[in-house]
């Protein structure tokens, strides 16, 4: 190859790789929230775009829910890989559901670019403050001999078959060596109603939905679920000082199409990490019990991978299954 057509090819490459760069600061970035408005992930993701727009320009936020979340996730997998599509991956789109769904639009480990992880939410083992009182439970400990000295007695709510509460309700009879009937609602909500009511007697609820009514005495807290304790609820032990290991919590991130150059990857994470590290952020943030984790890409990647090897074997032993 003589010294021309040499030159003209590192040109080329150089014009391409910096192409979605330039184009970005030209027109907005679409950011994808495959849930309904003014959820959790919808607000953390405004947030986001609020504190990244003197750094990336515009970033609009779109919400395509439906299908568990397959939906807007899959318009990011399909998206143009030049850095003006990102979205949201989340436990359920890149853990649960490539386990959960008979068949799926996208390939949670091969169609995206981890950018950084945003949160993570912890889950709470929580129960029916008067049933706990009556049955004597004030620990996790005293939830499992309880258990194992009434066999199938206790029950549990969920938010219907293959969603995060039932999911660690299963986890936690398995590690715990108990039975305990799962009785699967349409949402989360129906489910905190029927622990509120005394229907069932315990949950493993999100920490964000059941932190009012266990300020209020309603819900009893026996434990988190997160590996440490988590500063939302000072004296509550994790599930896992009882079951080591235990851990299952809420998390999400940021994500681009697979293909996407790694210096446009490199520039969101750099804008993105440093909104998650903001002082402002951790505030807006805690208010909705979520804690700020930025990462790279690499750690953001592992996680996620991680994470569906754990759910692969939670989703198969629990038997649900969206067809």
């Amino acid at each position: 190859m003589n010294f021309k057509k040499l030159l003209l090819k590192t040109l080329t490459l150089t014009v391409c790789l910096a192409a979605p760069l330039a184009h970005s600061q030209g027109k907005p970035i679409r950011l994808i929230v495959p849930y309904a408005a003014g959820g959790p992930l919808d607000i953390t993701a405004r947030a986001m775009a609020e504190r990244v727009k003197d750094t990336l320009g515009t970033v609009i936020v779109e919400n395509r829910p439906g299908a568990g979340g397959n939906i807007g996730a899959d318009a990011v997998a399909k998206a143009a890989p030049d850095g003006l599509t990102i979205g949201i991956a989340a436990t359920a789109t890149h853990a649960v559901n490539p386990w959960l769904y008979s068949r799926m639009p996208y390939n949670a480990a091969t169609d995206f670019a981890p950018i950084t992880q945003m949160v993570r939410v912890p889950n709470v083992l929580v129960m029916n403050a008067e049933t706990a009182q009556r049955l004597k439970i004030n620990s996790v400990q005293d939830l499992i001999a309880y258990a194992k000295a009434n066999p199938a007695k206790l029950n549990y709510a969920s938010g219907g078959n293959g969603s995060a509460g039932h999911l660690a309700g299963e986890m936690f009879k398995r590690d715990a060596g108990i039975f305990a009937v799962h009785i699967p609602y349409n949402g989360g909500a129906p489910a905190q109603l029927a622990l509120l009511s005394g229907q069932v007697d315990f949950n493993f609820d999100n920490l964000a939905t059941a932190a009012p009514n266990i300020r209020s005495g309603k819900l009893k807290a026996l434990a988190v679920t997160t590996l440490a304790p988590s500063s939302a609820l000072p004296g509550v032990p994790p599930v896992a000082d009882t079951l080591k290991g235990f851990a299952i919590d809420t998390w999400w991130g940021l994500v681009a199409p697979a293909a996407t150059p790694k210096e446009v990857l490199s520039r969101l994470n750099h804008a993105f990490v440093a909104a998650l590290e903001a002082p402002a952020t951790k505030t807006r943030f805690a208010a909705l019990l979520a804690e700020p984790v930025p990462s790279t890409p690499e750690e953001f990647g592992a996680l996620m991978n991680s994470e569906r090897a754990k759910y692969e074997k939670l989703v198969k032993a629990s038997g649900a299954r969206v067809d």
